[in-house]
C-alpha cells in the first residue's frame, strides 16, 4: 500500500510501504477512506516529536471501512464505515473507566499515552490503518454524514469542545474569547454554543479567518495585530474581561493574552500544543481568583457531537476548505503548510474514486 513516511525533519514521502496486519484479537483494519493533516504533523516534521521514530506512517485522523477485525472485536463487522479515533481506548482501565481515554494504561504504543497512531504506532495517512482496541477506538457512521464531515471528528470537534469549551467550564450567558481561529479554534466557538455561551470574540493575526469565524458562531472579531486589541475586547465585557478565555495556538505571547483578558473568577482553558516555556505571572494571578486548564482532547465526547452533525447543528462542512487525493498528498502537505497563503482550514485527503 502507499503512506506518508516520516523520514526525519523536514523529509516526508508517499511511498510503498507493507499493507497492516491484524497484530491483536482486539484489533481491526480499516481501509482509509479520508483522512487530513493536523498542526501537529507539522510539528512533527520540524523534528519537535522526538518520540516518532524513523519510518512512521503519519497521521492520527481519518474515516474508513472496516476489512479485517481480530477475534476478539464484537460492535464491528466488515464493511462497518467508521470514524477513527485519534485517542485510543482500552475501555477497561482505570483511566478509560472515567472517560480519561488520553492516558489509556493499554499497552499499545505505550501505556498512559493515548495518543499513539502517527505517534507510537503507524497513523492514518495510508490506504490501511491496524486500529488497536477497535471496539472503543471506532465510532459507526450513520448514513448521511459524508466523509468531509465525518472525519472533523477524529481530533478537532472533540478537542475544541472538551478542551476549550467543557474544561472552561462555558455556562449560560458567557462571553467566552477564543484566541486562534484556526481549525481547533473555530472548533471551540462551533461548540461554545452547546452550554449556552451568549458572545464569542474570535481573535487573531488574519482577518480572513477572523471573517469565516463568523460562519463557525463569532459574534465578535478582534484583529489581534492592533495595538489596541485589549481594549478592543475589554470594551465587549464593560471593562470586566471574559468569563472565558481559549488559548487555541500554543505560543507564550497568546497564553499570556488569554491571561490578561481574563475576569476575576473565570476560566482560562488552554488547547494550544506549547512548544516553549511559557512565563507564568502568579505574582500578578494569585489575586485573580482564576482557573487554568489544559490537556489531550479524550474523545470521549465523539459519539454524542457525531449526533449533532449529523442533524447539521455543528458547521463540520465549513472546515474542509480543500480537497485532495490520495496520490497529491504531498500537494494536500504543502497546501496546509502554507494556510496563511491558501486560506486552508482543513484540507481533505480522498482515496480516488
Amino acid at each position: 500500500m502507499k503512506a506518508l513516511v516520516y523520514g526525519g525533519p523536514g523529509v516526508k514521502s508517499w511511498t510503498d510501504v507493507p499493507d497492516p496486519v491484524i497484530v491483536n484479537p482486539t484489533d481491526a483494519i480499516v481501509q482509509v477512506d479520508t483522512t487530513t493533516i493536523c498542526g501537529t504533523d507539522l510539528h512533527i516534521l520540524k523534528g519537535d516529536v522526538p518520540a516518532v521514530q524513523l519510518g512512521r506512517i503519519l497521521g492520527h485522523e481519518g474515516v474508513g471501512t472496516v476489512t479485517e477485525v481480530g477475534a476478539s472485536v464484537t460492535s464491528l463487522a466488515v464493511g462497518d464505515r467508521v470514524i477513527i479515533s485519534c485517542i485510543k481506548s482500552c475501555g477497561h482501565c482505570t483511566n478509560c473507566a472515567v472517560g480519561l481515554y488520553s492516558h489509556c494504561l493499554g499497552e499499545e504504543g505505550q501505556s498512559g499515552i493515548g495518543w499513539i497512531f502517527g505517534h507510537l504506532i503507524d497513523g492514518t495517512q495510508a490506504e490501511y490503518v491496524r486500529v488497536p482496541y477497535a471496539d472503543n477506538s471506532l465510532h459507526k457512521l450513520p448514513d448521511g454524514v459524508p466523509d468531509a464531515e465525518a472525519v472533523m471528528l477524529s481530533d478537532i470537534l472533540p478537542t475544541g469542545f472538551e478542551i476549550g469549551v467543557q474544561y472552561g467550564r462555558v455556562k449560560p450567558g458567557d462571553v467566552v474569547a477564543v484566541i486562534g481561529a484556526g481549525p481547533v479554534g473555530l472548533a471551540a466557538m462551533a461548540t461554545a454554543g452547546l452550554y449556552g455561551a451568549a458572545t464569542v470574540i474570535a481573535i487573531d493575526l488574519d482577518q480572513n479567518r477572523l471573517e469565516q469565524s463568523r460562519e463557525f458562531g463569532a459574534t465578535e472579531t478582534v484583529l489581534s495585530g492592533a495595538a489596541d486589541w485589549k481594549e478592543q475586547v475589554l470594551a465587549l465585557t464593560d471593562g470586566a474581561g471574559v468569563d472565558v478565555a481559549i488559548e487555541a495556538v500554543g505560543i507564550p505571547q497568546t497564553f499570556t493574552m488569554a491571561t490578561e483578558i481574563v475576569r476575576p473568577g473565570g476560566h482560562v482553558a488552554n488547547v494550544g500544543v506549547h512548544g516553549k516555556p511559557v512565563e507564568l505571572h502568579l505574582e500578578k494571578l494569585w489575586i485573580q481568583n482564576i482557573n487554568i486548564s489544559m490537556g489531550l482532547v479524550n474523545a470521549n465526547t465523539t459519539a454524542m457531537l457525531l449526533k449533532l452533525v449529523a442533524q447539521k447543528k455543528i458547521p463540520a462542512d465549513k472546515l474542509a476548505t480543500h480537497h485532495f487525493t490520495f496520490d497529491q498528498m504531498l500537494d494536500a502537505y504543502d497546501t496546509f503548510g502554507r494556510a496563511a497563503e491558501t486560506k486552508a482550514l482543513k484540507v481533505v485527503i480522498s482515496r480516488s474514486s
